[in-house]
């Protein structure tokens, strides 16, 4: 848990602040002046249903239904049932996290002031965050427009005290629940359904944490690629910020900034570099900068894209009080007050979700390429075949490049892009869709798998960088190599003989997941010890 405080203004939510309120326990809560925003659109909406107006979701059907009128008197009757009709998911249910991450991401667009909706309904999705009230949202049923409509129904029924509800560790009726929390069900007004329906909140919460998960994979990868480095007797040359700088993509300058700082002060590096063992390093050492920055300025899209759409309103028909129009294409739709378009449509973050998922399938095929070279003594400059002390006798780490293979191939599979198809739905009203909770659910498997595959190398340049040490007596690799190093030797045990590597992976798989490692490759991180000078064997 977390003493963190995030207050909600609609404009400047961080891909941080969802992760500490998703993961870490932060509180949120509205800020003033959005309440006061939702207040002046919620009398909008109530002036409109008085005036008998038609307005799409507030006395009309909705989708297909929309050249369907609703008798003013049924006008809370129609927000439930959009609510109880939509919630239509399949499949396992998301990680609570997921579901914390939805919650704080549709209370910011409803705090912008453009949906409809009281203050209360946010304020209700930021109660479950506080209480521990965890919709049960299945996975699977959104195409990414009208917005991702099922498992923000399913987010949305314990407003109304229907649909379940994780509540300490055990699932419920949502009734329950708000009882045993002391909340009462709301009563939803005119357009309040709707405006809790649409939207993208599900693929901007899948990619809101896999940006968070991201930054930490890719500088752990530049950790595990300079120990892969050293323990091969790589260059660093080719690193260069001459070199660099004749093509500076900001990824590429910034990922081989990385590599110098951790190797910094490499004594395996200057007592090569002389040396015309090889002329040129292999792609998967040599063009770290070129392929792991590629990646950075992926992820740095979808970034950007996250930034807008976390703060933005993608509901339908938004609502502009008096003064906030001012176009005369608006103008003439009506009073101009509620204008009815497109931004629940998921096609954004879908195309730079799937960008992502592609660049992370790259980041660990090229780490699986070098845990490769680790392994091969035909390339490994003098280290045993799979790194064993025994070879016949000991397979040594055969098989886990067989896993990182593996995992790497499926990757491929998995990146094909989500965005790419469409289906119509809605009879044919919703002809154009986004899938881009696919993408999103994809680029969450291939982000796991690149967590393995680089944990697999960090494992296999730890054992190579100990027998490294032990044939050039007296050397110690960079300063940032020599901290990984340690740390992996803090939750992994030196190589002792063939041994079942499951444990060893796990541990290292959850330093992959946390900071130690990739604090390392950040020039402004935190010191790094005295580099070793003898094998750990």
């Amino acid at each position: 848990m977390t003493s963190q405080r995030v207050v909600l203004t609609g404009a400047d939510l961080t891909v941080a602040d969802v992760e500490a309120v998703a993961r870490n326990g932060a509180t949120a809560v509205l800020d003033p002046a959005a309440k006061a925003r939702m207040e002046r659109s919620r009398a909008v909406v109530e002036a409109l249903v008085d005036e008998g107006a038609v307005v799409y979701g507030v006395t009309t059907g909705a989708g297909a239904l929309a050249d369907r009128s609703i008798d003013r008197a049924d006008a809370e009757r129609l927000q439930e049932n959009l609510l109880v009709s939509h919630a239509a998911g399949v499949g396992e249910a998301l990680p609570r996290e997921v579901v914390r991450a939805m919650l704080v991401l549709r209370a910011n667009t409803l705090a912008l002031g453009h949906s409809g909706a009281r203050p209360v309904v946010a304020e209700r999705l930021l109660d479950f965050l506080r209480l521990g009230i965890h919709p049960v949202v299945p996975a699977q049923g959104s195409v990414g427009a009208s917005g991702d409509l099922a498992p923000l129904a399913h987010l949305a029924l314990p407003l109304i005290g229907r649909g379940q509800v994780e509540l300490g560790g055990h699932v419920v009726p949502s009734l329950i629940a708000l009882r045993q929390t002391g909340l009462e069900p709301l009563r939803l007004g005119a357009k309040e359904g709707l405006a809790v329906l649409n939207g993208t909140q599900l693929m901007s919460a899948l990619g809101a944490l896999l940006a968070a998960d991201a930054e930490r994979l890719l500088r752990t990868a530049s950790v595990a690629a300079a120990m892969s480095v050293e323990a091969m007797l790589g260059t660093d040359v080719a690193f260069s910020a001459a070199y660099q700088s004749v093509r500076p993509h900001p990824g590429q300058v910034a990922v081989a900034r990385e590599l110098r700082w951790l190797l910094r002060d490499s004594s395996i590096q200057r007592s090569h570099h002389a040396s015309p063992h090889k002329v040129q390093d292999p792609y998967s050492l040599r063009c770290v900068p070129q392929v792991h920055g590629a990646v950075r300025d992926a992820l740095d899209h979808l970034g950007r894209v996250l930034a807008i759409e976390m703060n933005s309103a993608t509901d339908n028909p938004l609502i502009f009080p008096e003064g906030h129009v001012t176009d005369e294409t608006a103008r003439a739709t009506g009073n101009g007050h509620v204008i009815s378009g497109g931004n629940f449509h998921g096609e954004p973050v879908a195309l730079a979700l799937d960008f992502a998922k592609l660049a992370l399938a790259e980041l660990g095929s090229i780490s699986e390429r070098r845990t490769a070279l680790l392994l091969d003594p035909h390339l490994n400059g003098g280290l045993p075949a799979f790194l064993g002390s025994d070879t016949g006798l000991e397979t040594g780490y055969m098989l886990v490049q067989y896993t990182a293979a593996a995992l790497a191939s499926e990757n491929k599979t998995l990146a094909h892009p989500a965005s790419v198809d469409s289906i119509p739905t809605s009879a044919n009203q919703e002809d154009h869709v986004s899938m881009g909770p696919i993408a999103g659910r994809q680029a969450r498997q291939v982000l796991a798998h690149g967590e393995q595959i680089v944990a697999i190398e960090l494992l296999c340049a730890a054992r190579a960088l100990d027998l490294r040490l032990a044939m050039l007596p007296g050397t110690g690799p960079g300063a940032g190599v020599a901290a990984a190093h340690a740390v992996i030797r803090d939750v992994v045990r030196p190589w002792d003989g063939d041994r079942e590597p499951g444990p060893d992976l796990e541990a290292v798989t959850r330093l992959v997941r946390e900071r130690r490692l990739c604090d390392l490759a950040a020039p402004d991180g935190p010191p790094a010890p005295a580099p070793a000078t003898s094998a750990v064997s």
